[in-house]
C-alpha cells in the first residue's frame, strides 16, 4: 500500500520522550532517534488484534519469530542465519551490557571508534570496563576509520564495537572496510560486537553488508533489531546472532543473569508483522528520509554557509559541523533551543562537541520549519 509520510501526527500528550520531555514542551524536537511517522498498517493490525484479545500475560518466543528474522535477512541481505545461533533480548543496549560481562574481564578494555552512540561510552563505564578510544577521521566529507589508531587501541583490548550503518556519522561501511576491520580484530584476538540496528536504512547506492558475511572465525556476534527501521522503539526487541556455541553459552548466561530475555507479546507481534508484512512501508520510508536528506543538503548549500553537513549514506541522523559559528555544539544547541525553540543533539555525548546530530525522520514540513528557524538563528 502507499503510505503518507507527509502526515503531521500529533505526538504531544503521549508520554513521548521526544515531544513531552520537560525540555521539549515548547520546542520543535529533532533529536531523540525515533520517527514521526505512523507505523506500517500490518503492525498496527497485529497489535490491535492482540489488544482486542484483552489478556497480556507472559510470552514465549514462537517459531514465527525465528522464521521472520531468518527470512528477512536472507531475502533482503543474503545473510543466512542458523536458528540455533539466535538469542532474543529486549534491546541492543541491554544486550551490550550482557556481552560486556560475558566477553571481557572486570577492569578489561573495550576499543571504540569515535564518534559513537552515547551508550557505547556509558555501558562500559557502568560495567567498570576501560575504554580505548580510536577517533575516526573526516576525509572527503565523510568519515573513515583511522586504521593505525584503531590497530594501536586493539592491541590491549578484549572487545570492540562496530556500528553499521554508523550512528552518528551516517556511514555505511563497505565490504572492503569490514574485511579490514575483521582482519585486525582477528590479529589481536578482539571480540567484535556488530551493532546493526540501522541495517534497513541504507541510502540508494550504499548497500548494507552484514558483518557476518565477511567475518572469518567465530570471535564475534551481531546485534540486530527491527525497532529503528520500522519505528517501534517503544516495543523493545533485539536479536543477538552468535555462531560459536561456547561464546553463545557465555552470553546466554549473562542474558539470563540480567533478565533481559523476557520479551512482551506485543514486541513479538510487532517484529513478526514488520519483517513478514511491512517491507513496502520500509522501502517508502527509506526513500522519504533520503529525499529529506537531499532537501536538507540543498538548504544548507543555499542558506547555511556556516554549517557543514557531512555526507550521509544511511540512517536518519544527520551529522553537522558547527565550528564555523565559533560555538561548541553544546553552546549551539543551548542557544538554538532558547532562541528558536528547536532541539538538536549536541555531539559531546557522542565524543565530539564540534558537531550536532539532527533527526530527519519527520514530515517534510516539520523539517522545513526547523531549518527555517535554524536560518533565523544564524542570522
Amino acid at each position: 500500500m502507499q503510505y503518507n509520510f507527509d502526515e503531521i501526527v500529533t505526538r504531544r500528550g503521549t508520554n513521548s520522550i521526544k515531544w513531552d520531555n520537560d525540555n521539549a514542551r515548547d520546542c520543535l524536537p529533532l533529536w531523540v532517534a525515533d520517527m514521526d511517522f505512523r507505523v506500517a498498517e500490518p503492525i498496527r493490525k497485529a497489535l490491535a488484534a492482540h489488544v482486542q484479545h484483552g489478556i497480556f500475560g507472559y510470552a514465549h518466543i514462537p517459531d514465527a519469530y525465528y522464521e521472520a528474522v531468518i527470512n528477512w535477512f536472507a531475502r533482503r541481505h543474503n545473510w543466512h542465519i542458523n536458528r540455533e545461533h539466535i538469542l532474543c533480548t529486549n534491546g541492543i543496549v541491554p544486550a551490550l551490557s550482557a556481552i560486556l560481562q560475558a566477553m571481557t574481564d572486570p577492569q578489561g578494555t573495550m576499543a571504540l571508534p569515535t564518534p559513537a552512540y552515547n551508550c557505547f561510552f556509558e555501558s562500559p563505564a557502568s560495567a567498570g570496563r576501560k575504554l580505548a578510544l580510536a577517533p575516526m577521521k573526516a576525509v572527503d566529507n565523510h568519515y573513515e576509520i583511522d586504521w593505525d589508531v584503531l590497530e594501536n587501541q586493539l592491541r590491549g583490548a578484549q572487545m570492540t564495537i562496530l556500528c553499521n550503518p554508523h550512528n552518528p556519522t551516517g556511514r555505511v561501511w563497505t565490504r572492503a572496510e569490514l574485511m579490514r576491520f575483521n582482519e585486525l580484530c582477528n590479529r589481536y584476538n578482539v571480540f567484535v560486537m556488530a551493532d546493526e540496528i540501522h541495517n534497513g536504512l541504507a541510502f540508494p547506492g550504499h548497500d548494507y553488508t552484514p558483518y557476518a558475511t565477511v567475518a572469518t572465525g567465530t570471535n564475534w556476534c551481531a546485534c540486530t533489531s527491527c525497532t529503528k527501521s520500522f519505528n517501534i522503539a517503544g516495543l523493545p526487541i533485539a536479536n543477538i546472532i552468535i555462531p560459536d556455541s561456547r561464546i553463545r553459552e557465555k552470553i546466554a548466561r549473562a542474558v539470563f543473569t540480567n533478565r533481559i530475555g523476557d520479551i512482551t507479546a506485543l514486541s513479538l507481534e510487532a517484529l513478526i508483522a514488520a519483517y513478514d508484512h511491512s517491507e513496502d512501508w520500509l522501502d517508502q520510508a527509506r526513500m522519504y528520509i533520503y529525499n529529506n536528506y537531499l532537501f536538507m543538503a540543498d538548504f544548507f548549500a543555499n542558506h547555511l554557509p556556516l554549517l557543514h553537513l557531512m555526507k550521509m549514506e544511511g540512517t536518519y541522523l544527520a551529522w553537522v559541523d558547527v565550528r564555523n559559528t565559533g560555538m561548541t555544539a553544546t553552546g549551539f544547541c543551548t542557544r538554538l533551543a532558547a532562541e528558536q525553540h528547536v532541539l538538536f543533539n549536541a555531539g559531546k555525548m557522542y565524543g565530539d562537541d564540534n558537531y550536532v546530530r539532527i533527526n530527519m525522520a519527520c514530515p517534510r514540513a516539520t523539517l522545513a520549519e526547523a531549518l527555517n528557524r535554524l536560518r533565523l538563528f544564524l542570522q
